[in-house]
């Protein structure tokens, strides 16, 4: 764990700090956000912030596995064993009668298993014989096809911790298990501040765009990004200007609890974010990492009680968090996913840090005098990762996002072969091949 300690002179190439250290300030300089309560059908995306137990047993009551028929039998049934049919049961219907030695109900998947049973025989070896009996075409043995009663889980028994992420399959387990709210923590407010004079916040045709401007990237990347992650957010654009950064940044700080910034943030004439962030009272963490792209990565706090949350988890003072980007597309791309996500994450009181996976170079990486976050291609080859570089890494190239699905880290003054192992993040899950 590293120390919590501000950094307050980062500003020359000696002062860099590694990416392992840029991660676990971020990870540790968050306060989470307040604890809701909300409806689990309303939960997905969330993150639990306390742990969650079942309201009932799973399965409810002991229950048929298959279509097919409830038997009482001595021990096992040989092939050829006759039982006399006495009724039906369908899922959702209660028959409290108890079923008699070699008799059987005709039972559907679902459907609560009469008192006296031993065993279900799916209805594929079973032939009816008569209007009221049936015959076996197998061999059974007891307690074939029968899903317990709370065989799952008990009633009160633990279901997720505080920390889990609640995706579709985790609201369905909850749903099932008679959990009905959920505590989890409040979604960010989340303001995007894109810089530049240079950039067209417009929108406008390509032929219609000023000599001059460029489109911009950065705003629609960052929307998408938080829209992925299920967030909200709002966009402003704002001019180069000292004054009218740091008014900004004061308004966006009363109203937000994460203000993300593009370009402003290296050492050029006009990179204001960084002195606005002071004069508007945010508390630099960190500013600089060794790292390709996104080296001027800067990252900032206003705490408005340093008490606050420690208890409760409450956030309600509005502290608010600065992650300043640089302008390039590339870079905002890169630090989102690494360091993005970690802040996201100690919003919603989640302190462990992204896993890197080991994966296999395909072909050769010269060095670089800094360690870079390359966007590559992995695929799975005889059950282990391998990457594969698209080209175009530059920070102003978008083009290969089409294809990338991870982010490679690769170390610093070091020339790598093809073959040797490296670590990835993984960005896309759900790419069509």
């Amino acid at each position: 764990m590293v120390k919590q300690t501000l950094v307050t002179d980062c500003g020359s190439e000696p002062g860099l700090i590694s990416i392992d250290t840029a991660m676990a300030l971020l990870s540790t300089s968050v306060t989470p956000l307040a604890v809701e309560r909300i409806p689990v059908a309303q939960a997905c995306q969330r993150t639990l912030a306390s742990d969650t137990f079942a309201a009932v047993d799973l399965p409810a009551f002991s229950q048929s596995a298959v279509d097919g028929y409830a038997l009482r039998i001595n021990g096992s049934a040989p092939a050829g064993s006759r039982f006399t049919l006495s009724g039906e049961i369908r899922a959702g219907q209660v028959v409290d009668r108890v079923l008699q030695p070699q008799h059987a109900v005709r039972i559907f998947t679902g459907g609560k298993i009469p008192p006296g049973t031993t065993t279900v025989a799916r209805q594929e070896i079973v032939q009816r014989v008569s209007s009221s009996g049936i015959e076996l075409l197998a061999a059974l043995e007891p307690h074939r096809d029968i899903r317990d009663a709370g065989e799952e889980c008990r009633k009160g028994s633990l279901l997720a911790q505080a920390g889990q992420y609640l995706n579709a399959g985790a609201i369905a387990a909850l749903a099932m298990a008679g959990v009905s709210q959920v505590a989890v923590y409040r979604l960010p407010r989340v303001a995007l501040l894109i810089t530049g004079d240079e950039v067209s916040s417009r929108g406008q045709a390509a032929d219609s765009v000023d000599d001059g401007k460029i489109h911009d990237a950065n705003g629609p990347l960052l929307s998408a990004w938080f829209q992925q992650h299920g967030i909200a957010c709002e966009r402003f654009y704002v001019e180069d200007c000292m004054d009218t950064v740091a008014q900004t940044l004061a308004q966006l700080k009363a109203n937000y609890d994460l203000v993300i910034s593009t370009g402003g943030v290296s050492v050029g004439d006009y990179d204001f974010i960084r002195a606005a962030a002071k004069t508007s009272g945010f508390e630099q963490v960190f500013w600089k990492v060794d790292q390709k792209p996104g080296k001027p990565l800067f990252f900032a706090r206003c705490i408005a009680n340093e008490t606050v949350g420690k208890d409760t988890g409450s956030n309600e003072q509005n502290n608010c968090y600065l992650l300043g980007l640089p302008g390039n597309p590339a870079a905002v791309y890169v630090t989102m996913q690494v360091y993005g996500k970690i802040l996201l994450n100690a919003l919603q009181g989640v302190s462990h840090l992204p896993q890197w996976f080991p994966a296999r170079l395909q072909a050769p990486i010269k060095a670089d005098k800094r360690e870079r976050l390359l966007r590559m291609v992995y695929t799975f080859v005889n059950g282990e990762i391998v990457v594969s570089n698209p080209g175009n890494q530059q920070s102003h190239m978008l083009g290969n996002l089409f294809q990338t699905n991870c982010l490679v880290r690769i170390p610093a003054d070091e020339s790598l072969s093809a073959g040797m192992r490296v670590f990835c993040q993984i960005t896309n899950l759900f790419q069509a091949y």
